[in-house]
Parts: C-alpha cells; sequence; structure tokens
C-alpha cells in the first residue's frame, strides 16, 4: 500500500490494535507498525488483527515479529514461530516486517536474520529496537548493510531518540543511503522536529498513545494484574506530529 509523504518525511506509527491503526490512519500517518502487547515492548499481533488491519487501512502495514517479550535470542521453537509468522504476513499483503534476533554476545544472528529476510522478500525488512542492545553498533550497521535490511528502528542507544540523537545523527550519516536509520522511543510534537532536523532523518517512530482508564467499575481488578488501564494511539497525536513537520 501507499506511504504518505508528508513534506519530505514519513511518519510511522507504533499501532497496538486495529482500533489504534485507524486512528494513525485517520491522524494522517505514513504507514503503522502493527503489533500488540505495546506494555511489555510488543509482540507479534494475532492473524485476527494482522488480517483485519489490512483490511481496513489504506497506508502502510508492517507487521512486528516478535513471539515474547524479554530478549532477542530465541529457541529453535521460538525461531520457526517467527518464520512462519513472516510467511502469513506475506500472504496476506503486507507491506513490511519488523524484525530481530540477537545472539548469545548480543551480536545480530546472521544466519537467523538472512533466512527470515529469505522468506520476507519482497517485503520491507526492518531491524528493530535490538539494535540498541548491540555492543557494536557501527558494526551491527555494517552487518545489517550486508545482509540487506532497508531500515532500522533505533534510539541512538539510549532511552529515548531525542538523548540519543548525537549517534543517530551519526549513524544516519554513515549509513549514506544504504539503509534507513529511523528514530524511535519517546518522540511527541514537542520533540518530533528537533530531533528529525539534527539528526538528517527522513522517517521517525511515535506510538503517539494516550491512556485510558477501564471501563470496568470494579476497583479490585488491578488487583488481580487483569484489569486497569488501556494504551491505544490518538489520532489527535499523531495529527500534532503531522502539522509539527509540516512545519519544517
Amino acid at each position: 500500500m501507499s506511504e504518505k509523504v508528508i513534506n519530505g518525511y514519513k511518519l510511522e506509527i507504533c499501532a497496538n490494535s486495529l482500533y489504534s491503526a485507524k486512528e494513525a490512519e485517520k491522524g494522517g500517518a505514513s504507514r503503522v507498525e502493527l503489533c500488540q502487547n505495546l506494555e511489555n515492548g510488543g509482540t507479534t499481533p494475532s492473524y485476527g488483527l494482522i488480517k483485519l488491519t489490512r483490511q481496513h487501512l489504506s497506508i502502510g502495514i508492517h507487521v512486528l515479529i516478535r513471539p515474547r517479550g524479554g530478549d532477542f535470542l530465541y529457541s529453535n521453537e521460538e525461531f520457526e514461530e517467527m518464520m512462519e509468522d513472516v510467511r502469513f504476513c506475506k500472504e496476506i499483503g503486507c507491506d513490511g516486517v519488523v524484525i530481530g534476533v540477537l545472539d548469545k554476545d548480543g551480536n545480530i544472528d546472521e544466519p537467523r536474520m538472512s533466512k527470515l529476510i529469505e522468506i520476507a522478500r519482497p517485503l520491507t525488512v526492518v531491524f528493530h529496537r535490538a539494535f540498541d542492545l548491540c555492543p557494536n553498533p557501527l558494526k551491527s550497521l555494517d552487518t545489517l548493510i550486508a545482509l540487506g535490511c532497508d531500515r532500522v528502528l533505533t534510539s541512538g542507544q539510549e532511552h529515548d531518540a531525542f538523548k540519543g540523537k548525537e549517534k543517530l545523527k551519526e549513524w544516519i550519516t554513515k549509513a549514506a543511503g544504504q539503509i534507513e536509520v529511523m528514530p524511535g522511543s519517546g518522540v511527541n510534537a514537542e520533540n518530533i522536529t528537533a530531533i528529525l532536523s539534527y539528526t538528517g532523518a527522513s522517517a521517525i517512530h511515535s506510538s503517539a498513545k494516550v491512556i485510558i482508564p477501564s471501563g470496568i467499575s470494579n476497583p479490585e481488578q488491578e488487583d488481580f494484574g487483569m484489569g486497569g488501564e488501556l494504551m491505544y494511539s490518538s489520532s489527535e497525536r499523531v495529527e500534532e506530529m503531522v502539522n509539527k513537520i509540516k512545519s519544517l
């Protein structure tokens, strides 16, 4: 599907539901990264969510392929699951997949990444923020370029992209069109233009999330760890960032 260009930039929204994905498109986003369990850093969305989102959205959909929370060192069974999820995303007509596999030393697992990329093509392949855990980011960037990844999502190995803007600028310069380096984490309407202007990035990633109280009027639900607040992307917050980008 098409990816809307906003004043020369693209805004990707991390959407954790069909509602969030619709809100992202309504607010003017270029594409969505579709996931679930955003409170755990995001995991692979259900087949039902992927299928419905593809049916309802006209903008690009990139699906997070992450079988569980925690680290990015996967068992053979988990890797088999990842391969099947990539195949499904290709069959259903998604535009890209967002993946990341590390070895026991925290470096990019080249054989497994190569296999996932092979299965995914011709979809866009993005390496996610597992990159921020790599001990040698410049070497890892070269590895991703050699593997043929299209994009890497990173905060510059800081807690948020604004704090990591120095490294992001360095890596974007180093990549020089060989791979797209996309800032993400903590991006909002207050800092989006500063990050884009300083780093030279052409695309940026945000969840545009809002926290909504549960509609269930039972205060005891939180005692069981299965109730409480909900998290969704907001079309208003997306639109705020779109307008900021238009002002650049």
